[in-house]
């Protein structure tokens, strides 16, 4: 197994929602925030090489929605899913499966593109399979107020109606269905979004996960640090 760091772009949440209840004057000696209060994320995707399998964790913001929806975000810098592939000597046709930790669009966006002729959308990796679960899917598709500005349409449908959505084997154990050659668990937690999925791999003699927005960042690591993105952020905690 080998694995590779997938850096797909750069963006700029709010910091006072990204920290929740801590004060900046002190999250902001790990994640110093701009003029407008705005701190620096990248959308860091995991790739990992097993076999015949390669398999994408996340995808990032993908590039199909407007300007206004980019600016809002504040994008920046010039990473990007298919720059970081290539460095590694990949395209996206070689991917087999997208695991989807879950669908807000900053980590599902990249899964779906534009078609050709721009009227319409279609799955980004043609060749792959794109995993979730049916808890985390029913929430998303039918989301509370609070997550729906996070849950887009245009990235979500579009895989059902592809058929190439799978879902993981909830009452499994271990890796629920998903590549059951893998040296790869999933677990789920549901503070920061019903059944977020996290891989958690053993490689080199260590234990690896990909933490995705349980921890969002570095300066999350402390346990009282959590977003107030967060739905359930007492469980968040646990």
């Amino acid at each position: 197994m080998k694995l590779y760091p997938i850096q797909c772009g750069k963006f700029k949440l709010d910091g006072g929602a990204m920290f929740g209840v801590v004060p900046k004057s002190i999250w902001q000696k790990t994640n110093p925030a701009d003029e407008k209060n705005l701190v620096e994320l990248g959308t860091r995707s995991l790739l990992i090489e097993d076999g015949k399998k390669l398999i994408l964790v996340d995808c990032g913001l993908g590039n199909k929605q407007d300007e206004k929806f980019f600016g809002h975000y504040s994008l920046f810098g010039d990473d990007s899913l298919d720059k970081n592939l290539a460095k590694y000597g990949f395209v996206r046709e070689d991917i087999t499966d997208v695991f989807l930790t879950h669908l807000h669009f900053d980590h599902c966006g990249g899964t779906v593109e534009w078609n050709d002729s721009r009227t319409g959308y279609q799955p980004a990796f043609k060749n792959a399979e794109f995993w979730t679960n049916k808890n985390h899917w029913e929430w998303a598709t039918n989301p509370n107020p609070r997550e729906k500005p996070s849950f887009l349409k245009e990235n979500i449908f579009p895989l059902e109606e592809s058929g190439q959505l799978r879902f993981l084997d909830l009452p499994k154990t271990g890796n629920y269905g998903f590549a059951p050659d893998l040296k790869m668990d999933v677990i789920f937690v549901d503070g920061h979004t019903e059944k977020q999925m996290l891989p958690v791999l053993k490689y080199q003699d260590k234990t690896i996960i990909y933490a995705a927005d349980l921890v969002p960042t570095a300066g999350h690591v402390p346990l009282i640090y959590v977003p107030s993105y967060d739905v359930r952020p007492l469980i968040t905690l646990e």
